[in-house]
């Protein structure tokens, strides 16, 4: 199904105007037939004037507003025959249908509001809910959970900025082009967390290259949402969307898996932490006894070197403030 523009329909101005002095011109034609029919019995201007002046009003509801960035597609009698875009007043045929399957379908996105069931709908309403906006609208999807390539649970939750840029494909090519979004975005974003891990991890390849890589959903979420994006684009290309772009809002471990994990990334800390110590104390040490050698100043044997090693990581290396006990006899 391809789009249709129509064009050359901005004159409803034209036949309000029309229409309005058709229907003035019946009505007063109505009377003074009436008047002629009464004196002379000719009923040749009553009649058409009182048929006028009953349709005369018909047109009116060929008459179509849009404001920017709206769309209608219409159809006669089952067939599509175009769609209007732009701002301005149409006139097209009474006989025609706007058509939008997703008029009455609310999602967690922008240009969505909900209307009470209760409430009584009018006709102008109804011909709003019929218009297919053009605008930039976003789609913030529920969080999901979903396994990591390493199998551990998260939760994820993206937003998708996308716009309608082919009625005719949006409206007739799917039942519910938001509804047929809103499950592509899951689906699409299932197939890529799948690739990745939550934190990087050894012998993964997340490029499909065969060379493990250090890609994750943590440390690499612009690679990730371009990737989501992309595969959300490709699915939604025969509904005539286009996909602006897709960000990751929500990225976390599963509420089951959180605590155990959140261990690991201490016990990890602590690790990275000890051993820049130890590097540092180490380093100190070499430092102090360069330092205690020049000049010959100071001559420590080999078992004097290794008690002043142990002493100074013992204190460099410890948790707690050091406790120093001053010798003041002989070392042996």
């Amino acid at each position: 199904m391809e789009e249709k523009i129509l064009t050359g329909r901005k004159n409803g101005m034209i036949a309000l105007i029309v229409c309005v002095i058709v229907g003035i011109a019946s009505i007063v034609g109505s009377i003074f037939g009436a008047i002629i029919m009464e004196t002379t019995g000719n009923w040749l201007l009553f009649v058409p004037c009182i048929i006028i002046a009953c349709v005369f009003w018909f047109p009116l509801c060929g008459l179509k507003v849009l404001r920017p960035q709206e769309a209608l597609v219409l159809t006669l009698f089952g067939k599509y025959i175009g769609t209007l875009k732009g701002e301005g007043f149409y006139c097209v045929n009474p006989f025609c249908i706007a058509v939008n399957p997703a008029s009455n379908t609310k999602l967690n996105q922008s240009g969505d509001v909900a209307v009470s069931p209760i409430r009584i709908t009018s006709s102008s309403e109804l011909a709003s809910r019929a218009k297919i906006s053009l605008k930039i609208m976003t789609l913030n999807n529920n969080r999901q959970k979903i396994n990591d390539c390493l199998g551990n649970p998260v939760e994820i939750g993206i937003a998708v900025t996308w716009r309608v840029v082919d009625t005719a494909k949006a409206v007739f090519n799917v039942d519910n082009y938001k509804e047929y979004l809103s499950l592509q975005c899951d689906s699409a974003l299932r197939n890529i967390v799948r690739i990745y891990p939550y934190d990087v991890a050894p012998n993964v390849d997340t490029t499909g290259d065969g060379i493990a890589d250090e890609g994750s959903l943590r440390g690499s979420s612009e690679v990730v949402a371009k990737r989501i994006r992309d595969e959300i684009q490709n699915r939604v290309v025969e509904a005539g969307m286009e996909i602006v772009e897709a960000r990751i809002t929500y990225l976390a471990y599963a509420p089951e898996i959180a605590a155990v994990m959140l261990q690991r990334q201490q016990a990890s800390a602590i690790i990275d932490a000890r051993k820049m110590i130890v590097d540092g104390a180490v380093g100190m040490v070499e430092m102090a006894l360069a330092r205690l050698e020049e000049g010959g100043k100071v001559t420590l044997d080999e078992e004097r070197k290794a008690a002043m090693v142990s002493n100074l990581l013992v204190v460099l290396c410890g948790n707690h403030d050091a406790q120093p006990i001053v010798n003041t006899g002989s070392l042996y």
